[in-house]
């Protein structure tokens, strides 16, 4: 995921920290320390701010654990997870390929929450035995206060000591994210698990407009109630309309080239330049041909060997009396990222998106004999969908 910095890995899994979840940490440390009263958070509390950031740090740690278990069950199941990386709205597990096993999508879809209440039953379980051996009073007991007096929060700054309100917290909040993606709203683990219902009683397509469907409904009335009741809802609710779209592209990308290899599609008839040709030749058959990018293949000795890549991208900063004195060796990209003719389309298509590149050299036996452009994959997907 772009804008995303690498902090660790955990059973091999990178573990990512997006750049939106970096710059709302403080705002999430303030909320505790400041405008949420026990037992939401620790207001009036003497150290408000130290556990408030523990309690963010933790928070977020069970938020890997969650997408860890979804990972561990795809992991079992032959499939890669890329990353996990962690936003504003929680965590997203990079998965290679969503499964079409209904049965392996809905173990997938339930791990999540089922790892969310075995973290939340734990602090919920250290919260009664903390609060009476810490505080000499019955965690019951303030779990009734705590709910008696839901509307004011206040009065209890003194009755607890900070542990017990963060495993308070922890469990609360553990629970909540439970309960939340257990909503049938696509692509959140419950929309999943729904998904994997209809896949066994109709088509996977089907399947995935259905549970489409539904997750924009839910998300719909999210928005609705966020707009009358908290802001933060709507956000919410946006960014699941948006999530149940894609999917149901990609689902549609998947399907149209399912079957596919790149063979099928590629061109053979390949415009490539010489590494000893100026910028100016090189803007003069970009001009002329309407493409982009070239593959740039060697003479004499490297004759017919493919010694990189340059695109449009690659000339834009440089001065126009600087065009003829420079070389496309000067500037293209040694970075060749190549396809075969056996792999399939869909594969292809994800390479070029990971990598944010609009074509593929085609390479077979060490030689270049084809280019694949993302053009040649919309036109199969089209031309699939039309049939």
């Amino acid at each position: 995921m772009k804008g995303s910095v690498e902090i660790g890995k955990v059973m091999g899994i990178p573990i990512k920290l997006h750049i939106s979840f970096i710059l709302i940490l403080p705002l999430f440390v303030w909320t505790f320390a400041e405008k949420s009263p026990v037992p939401f958070g620790f207001k009036g509390m003497e150290s408000n701010y130290l556990f408030s950031a523990l309690a963010v740090v933790l928070l977020f740690t069970c938020v890997v654990f969650h997408e860890l278990s979804h990972s561990s069950v795809a992991i079992r199941n032959g499939i890669k997870i890329d990353s996990i990386t962690l936003f504003i709205f929680g965590g997203v597990a990079s998965i290679e390929k969503i499964p079409r096993d209904p049965n392996v999508e809905s173990r997938m879809a339930l791990a999540g929450p089922g790892m969310s209440i075995a973290i939340g039953a734990t602090f919920f379980t250290s919260f009664l035995i903390s609060s009476s051996l810490l505080d000499g009073v019955s965690g019951i007991n303030l779990l009734e206060g705590f709910y008696s007096t839901l509307l004011t929060m206040e009065g209890y700054e003194g009755a607890v000591s900070e542990i017990t309100v963060l495993f308070f917290i922890l469990g609360y909040l553990n629970m909540f994210l439970a309960i939340f993606n257990l909503l049938p709203a696509f692509p959140m683990d419950g929309g999943r698990f729904l998904r994997a219902y209809f896949a066994k009683r109709m088509s996977y397509l089907k399947a995935t407009r259905k549970a489409v469907y539904f997750g924009k409904v839910i998300a719909v009335l999210m928005g609705i109630f966020g707009f009358l009741v908290n802001p933060f809802l709507v956000l919410i609710a946006f960014f699941i309309y948006i999530g149940a779209t894609e999917e149901e592209k990609a689902t549609i990308i998947d399907i149209s080239l399912e079957g596919t290899k790149v063979g099928d599609l590629f061109s053979t008839d390949v415009m490539s330049i010489s590494p000893d040709a100026s910028i100016t030749e090189l803007t003069v058959l970009m001009f002329k041909e309407k493409h982009m990018g070239y593959p740039v293949v060697g003479e004499g000795i490297d004759s017919g060997n493919v010694l990189g890549v340059v695109t449009l991208h690659d000339i834009r900063g440089i001065a126009m009396e600087d065009r003829d004195s420079m070389k496309v060796s000067d500037v293209m990209s040694e970075n060749v990222i190549c396809t075969s003719p056996e792999d399939d389309a869909v594969d292809a298509l994800k390479l070029m998106s990971k990598n944010n590149i609009g074509r593929l050299i085609v390479m077979e036996n060490e030689a270049m004999i084809g280019i694949l452009s993302r053009t040649d994959l919309m036109k199969a997907i089209e031309l699939k969908r039309e049939r």
